[in-house]
């Protein structure tokens, strides 16, 4: 499969690239992030022939989007071909007299930002708060239309026994928020961000979803995103499937597993798999990128990069072809 190939993600026809880049990095997610080093890996992934680009308030507090709007709008290449999907849920937010700001309670996958914006961030998925998150958005990416909304990190991962209210909020009136802007037309569709599958089977019982992005939940190493897969599928859910490296590990980088350090039972797998790939002349990271399109459910991957060099290795690995010996025996690995 080729990166740029089109693949449609809503049922009113929107199509993003087969590959998209996801722009956490560009908000310094682990380590320092030079605009230089984000702009160059954003042209880079142009020049594949990448036009899908994911970020979130959340990433950097908001730098990530104002590096990923300038890019599209501040160049002479045409921004209209790109497709953007960006999040909701989380507010940033500045302390000031009379209006006081308390921090969002910090999960334990959330490493925080060295270059994150002086902002504080706090969770709404209440009508007001979506419909503020969306304006944000425009404001920082540059763009009156933003393609894809997800719901950021709504679920019991995140949000542990406090989840219960989100999901009230969500539910009394954030869904509503999203039908609105759908329906006027600034957002062509909307689904879930998160990271676990059981609160994307709930969500569609609520609303009517587009697409959503599951994140690391259907990888070489984690396949329980398997049967909601099935199920979004039958439902004409599209599914981007996003932290295919599962933190970096599977992609040769950090030794981290679930944005934490990876344990051993997980680096000695991991090791297992990269000898499999290696016997049959194809990279790990290869086989990872590629492995959750294998499933008819999922549309686009979206891949991570802090450099030019970085977007372009995954490119390569994402068209390298892989023989249907090796993934028989990775299915039992």
């Amino acid at each position: 499969m080729q990166v740029s190939m089109r693949r449609k993600v809503t049922r009113g026809g929107l199509e993003v690239t087969a590959l998209g880049l996801g722009c956490a990095a560009f908000g310094g997610l682990y380590r320092d992030a030079p605009l230089a080093d984000a702009q160059a890996a954003l042209q880079a992934a142009w020049d594949r022939g990448i036009r899908y680009f994911d970020a979130a308030p959340m990433y950097g507090l908001g730098r990530a989007e104002h590096i990923l709007g300038d890019f599209l709008r501040e160049t002479t290449r045409p921004a209209s071909e790109a497709v953007v999907s960006t999040k909701a849920g989380r507010l940033m937010v500045s302390p000031r007299p009379g209006r006081p700001a308390k921090a969002a309670p910090k999960n334990p996958f959330d490493s925080g930002w060295v270059n994150g914006l002086n902002f504080v961030e706090v969770f709404d998925y209440s009508y007001d708060g979506i419909m503020r998150s969306f304006d944000d958005s425009q404001q920082r990416l540059g763009r009156p239309e933003i393609d894809l909304i997800f719901l950021h990190d709504i679920g019991h991962v995140t949000h542990g026994d406090r989840n219960e209210a989100h999901w009230q909020d969500l539910t009394s009136g954030g869904f509503r928020a999203l039908e609105e802007l759908r329906a006027a037309g600034v957002i062509k569709g909307f689904g879930l961000g998160v990271n676990e599958t059981a609160v994307i089977k709930a969500a569609m019982a609520e609303a009517d979803l587009d697409c959503c992005l599951l994140a690391g939940r259907y990888s070489l190493l984690d396949r329980d995103g398997a049967k909601l897969l099935d199920e979004t599928a039958r439902r004409g859910v599209a599914i981007v499937a996003g932290g295919v490296f599962n933190s970096g590990i599977l992609a040769g980088g950090d030794a981290k597993f679930n944005y934490v350090d990876a344990p051993a039972q997980v680096v000695h797998r991991v090791e297992r798999l990269k000898a499999i790939c290696a016997s049959h002349g194809v990279p790990l990271g290869a086989a990872a990128i590629q492995f959750p399109l294998r499933h008819p459910g999922v549309t686009s991957v979206v891949v991570g990069a802090r450099t030019a060099r970085t977007i372009t290795t995954s490119a390569d690995w994402f068209e390298t072809p892989i023989p249907e010996a090796l993934w028989s025996e990775l299915e039992n690995a």
